[in-house]
């Protein structure tokens, strides 16, 4: 794996309502994830505030699939979109417009996942703490910051599935599964 690049931590607070506290590598604020959810108890997305720059919305996309999200930025700008393509893969496409990415588990035990670009290989790994709500967000690549926080949301939904390692070949099988 390439040298880390950048490093972030998260923290949680609340529990029907979350509020995920991004830090960067000095401890210093970047925003809030807060995630939304339904009369019935459903995540149905997440609004990205950040200190500066652009608020994000993450909506549920309809559809029978889990991890079927659209990211969109306040004027209504594609960032990009997620879906799991068969009810038992744990791997999640994510469309970027221009680079497609895929979440795949970590290859050590342990709840967390990889962000991995069709050609770059691993960009990004996110790892959680196996008993507390906190992260640990490191970055290999270039990959824009918004798509980083949707990741991070997408990865949380399905936390435990991600606990088993994945096989090795899954670092160069980075390009998406045709529909």
């Amino acid at each position: 794996m390439a040298e880390q690049l950048k490093t972030y931590t998260t923290r949680v607070s609340g529990f029907l309502r979350p509020r995920h506290t991004v830090l960067d590598e000095n401890g210093k604020d970047l925003g809030v994830l807060e995630v939304q959810r339904s009369r019935l108890g459903l995540i149905v997305g997440a609004t990205w505030k950040p200190e500066k720059g652009e608020v994000l919305e993450i909506k549920r996309d309809p559809g029978l699939l889990r991890a079927q999200f659209a990211c969109w930025t306040e004027g209504r700008e594609w960032l990009g979109s997620s879906i799991r393509p068969g009810v038992a893969r744990r791997t999640i496409e994510m469309w970027t417009g221009g680079k497609p990415l895929r979440l795949v588990p970590r290859l050590e035990f342990g709840r967390g996942w990889r962000i991995v670009g069709a050609k770059s290989g691993v960009v990004a790994q996110i790892e959680h703490a196996l008993l507390g709500r906190s992260a640990k967000i490191a970055t290999f690549r270039k990959i824009d910051f918004e798509l980083l926080i949707f990741a991070y949301f997408i990865g949380g939904l399905a936390l435990w599935e991600s606990a088993l390692p994945t096989s090795v070949e899954s670092v160069d099988r980075g390009t998406p599964a045709t529909a």
